[in-house]
């Protein structure tokens, strides 16, 4: 594969992201969103609340993930950013989620962000937890039992922290 195209999202983009994001909230194993989340609740969230929204295609068109950009708190908080990251299930394992690491640092630090905070990983979700480790993100602290997995119940999230040089 070659290098994947990251853009800002497009209105003409929802129609392939909508069942992207569905899918993998309706999982229930790694976001917090509610399975049952309505489009218009998730488009909200996705889309309409953060600050960017971006889109991640192969070459040929097909969609491989998505990330979306914001402030972590608002006021005295807004210098940290967050994101929350969905790589396609047919693209994973292939460095999508890493690309899209590296590029959301980059425009946070672009958009004047010092630092980036994940709020809720999930425990459970070891691949993440490695890969944002790999990425210079430290566990400061774990919330026990903070998320209610749809198969394995009450696990532990992490906050993760990574300050960003300019």
């Amino acid at each position: 594969m070659t290098k994947p195209i990251i853009r800002r999202y497009e209105p003409e983009d929802w129609s392939r992201l909508w069942p992207l994001l569905h899918s993998t909230f309706a999982a229930g194993d790694t976001y917090a969103f509610a399975p049952d989340s309505t489009e218009a609740e998730i488009k909200k969230v996705w889309i309409e609340a953060p600050l960017a929204t971006y889109v991640v295609f192969a070459d040929d068109g097909s969609l491989l993930g998505t990330y979306k950009l914001q402030s972590n708190q608002p006021g005295l908080g807004s210098h940290v950013s967050n994101c929350g990251y969905v790589v396609a299930a047919n693209a994973r394992g292939q460095g999508i989620a890493s690309t899209m690491c590296e590029h959301s640092q980059a425009e946070a630090i672009r958009l004047g962000f010092k630092a980036m905070q994940f709020n809720l990983v999930v425990s459970t979700n070891e691949v993440a937890v490695r890969l944002w480790k790999k990425h210079g993100f430290a566990i400061v602290g774990t919330l026990p039992g903070a998320f209610q997995h749809k198969v394995k119940g009450y696990v532990d999230a992490y906050v993760m922290f990574k300050p960003l040089a300019a």
